[in-house]
């Protein structure tokens, strides 16, 4: 189990890094996605959307607003896969 939830940081720590430019180690689990790695309300959107693409599930509208931290996005992710 610990080796699937590292995998999946692992995931969506590359498809963040990817989507956004931003340096691998910038993306800590306490990182937060505002403040600490500079996405704003448009990048939400392009978040929303790469998820569905990257990992095959909707997310639904409003959710994404929930989510402020890496950690609340991994779990996010893990819970709908």
């Amino acid at each position: 189990m610990a080796t699937l939830d590292t995998t999946l940081k692992e995931r969506v720590n590359q498809l963040v890094a990817a989507e956004f430019e931003l340096e691998p180690d910038a993306i800590t689990p306490e990182a937060d996605l505002y403040k600490d790695l500079g996405l704003d309300s448009l990048d939400a959107i392009d978040l929303v959307v790469a998820l569905e693409r990257n990992f095959g599930f909707k997310v639904e509208e409003g959710a994404a607003k929930l989510i402020r931290t890496m950690a609340q996005l991994y779990d996010f992710v893990a819970m709908h896969l």
